[in-house]
């Protein structure tokens, strides 16, 4: 066997072992919260802190197998990539360990970062985008947007939408949809199944909203990453490829029109909630800043939960997976500007070969010219017909040289002259 069959041949066999390694690592069922939790929680009129308990989890054969990984590796930029793959399978692995302790946040933050790291700009931050997202919304408060009227659509009605949705871009690989009793969201994917909560309200918007973000992009990624033949990890959802994924899928919202004021507004608030919870708020605070701003005790409560998963209910240690949501749409989108403004349109299909980070992708061009990382068979329809996205990224590209303070203060002056009261 020559010098590059025996190279390709350990890559293969380090991203095996890594994929096994990140089989235990199912961080949002080990964190879940039963039924039951809810329940108690009501029964003291949501006057008393839930109470929760985690099952023990054994870290040892993760870490067993990124040890056995890690032995392989050498410094190339490839072994470089899937180191950082191992570190974030290690502290995965070590955060479900340390569940209801101090520790538990600190690998959470290491892992998803927390709303006051600035983003690639240097500056600008999670929790400045989200007070931003939040005054904003709030101005438009007595605008008539001429949207239908506030209706609950029901699971079926979504459940119907979907599974046609998924046989229309997936064919025989289509995942089956199922409306279930119990879930933690209002809706869960993975390459076989789409759940849907029965209890769940959804609006007019959340059936796109559903397809855009769990079909195209959560399960196409996934069902592109297990038919790579030679790169088992780019099968892997672990927290390294989270801020890629959910931004992936939130921009896919937003690129299909899918998205409104409203789930951006649930994005930002879940970055506040973080923060409060960061800086002291215990469950009881944030349940009562969520029902003062949705009025919905049940919604209120899950908003909560999600915050508080893993982390000390007493405040000061909370799961910040959620403030990754805006934080991953802002990196994917600049990753496309960037892509539009450097002509490299060649790089786009490359996002969605499997579970990935977008840092990843110069050495997943690599792998692709060794012949190893294949590209994906399934893609978003807003990639498969790109037209529309790169017309836009096109025009989003001039607009960002722009000097923007001076155009807001051009049109700031015009619209000082129209009286408030002006319909």
């Amino acid at each position: 066997m020559n010098k590059i069959a025996l190279e390709k041949e350990r890559i293969c066999k380090i991203s095996s072992i890594l994929y096994s390694a990140s089989q235990p690592v199912r961080i949002l069922s080990h964190l879940d919260w039963g039924s039951e939790v809810k329940q108690q929680f009501f029964a003291n009129n949501a006057k008393e802190l839930p109470k929760v308990n985690y099952p023990a989890f054994d870290p040892n054969k993760t870490l067993s197998l990124v040890k056995e990984a890690r032995d392989l590796m050498g410094d190339s930029d490839i072994d470089k990539w899937l180191k950082r793959i191992s570190i974030r399978l290690e502290f995965g692995a070590l955060m479900m360990a340390f569940v209801d302790t101090k520790k538990f946040y600190e690998f959470s933050q290491i892992l998803y970062g927390k709303p006051t790291n600035p983003f690639t700009d240097g500056k600008s931050t999670p929790l400045e985008l989200a007070n931003t997202f939040d005054k904003q919304i709030s101005s438009y408060a007595s605008y008539d947007f001429g949207s239908p009227a506030p209706a609950c659509y029901l699971a079926s009605d979504i459940a119907t939408q979907m599974q046609a949705a998924v046989v229309k871009m997936f064919g025989t690989d289509a995942p089956q949809v199922e409306i279930v009793d119990e879930l933690s969201a209002n809706a869960l994917a993975n390459p076989k199944l789409i759940r849907i909560r029965r209890t769940a309200c959804f609006t007019d918007l959340d059936a796109q909203q559903l397809i855009n973000h769990e079909a195209h992009i959560h399960v196409a990624t996934s069902i592109n990453g297990l038919n790579q033949p030679h790169l088992k990890i780019l099968a892997a959802g672990h927290p390294g490829t989270t801020k890629t994924q959910e931004g992936l899928a939130v921009f896919s919202e937003y690129i299909t029109n899918s998205i409104d004021l409203d789930r951006l507004r649930r994005l930002a608030d879940r970055i506040l909630a973080i923060q409060m919870s960061i800086e002291g708020a215990d469950f009881l605070d944030v349940y009562r800043y969520f029902l003062d701003r949705i009025g919905d005790e049940s919604q209120a409560y899950e908003n909560s939960r999600r915050v508080f998963r893993g982390g000390i209910l007493t405040g000061g240690a909370p799961f910040t997976k959620d403030g990754v949501y805006l934080e991953g749409l802002i990196r994917v989108h600049n990753f496309l500007k960037a892509i539009a403004a450097n002509g490299r349109a060649d790089c786009l299909k490359l996002l969605f070969c499997g579970k990935l980070d977008i840092d990843d992708i110069p050495v997943l061009y690599k792998l692709e010219e060794m012949g190893l990382c294949q590209l994906p068979k399934y893609l978003p329809p807003w990639v498969e017909d790109s037209r529309y996205l790169l017309a836009y990224l096109t025009c989003s590209e001039f607009l960002n040289k722009m000097d923007m303070p001076k155009v807001y203060s051009h049109y700031d002056t015009l619209l000082h002259s129209i009286p408030k009261t002006f319909n």
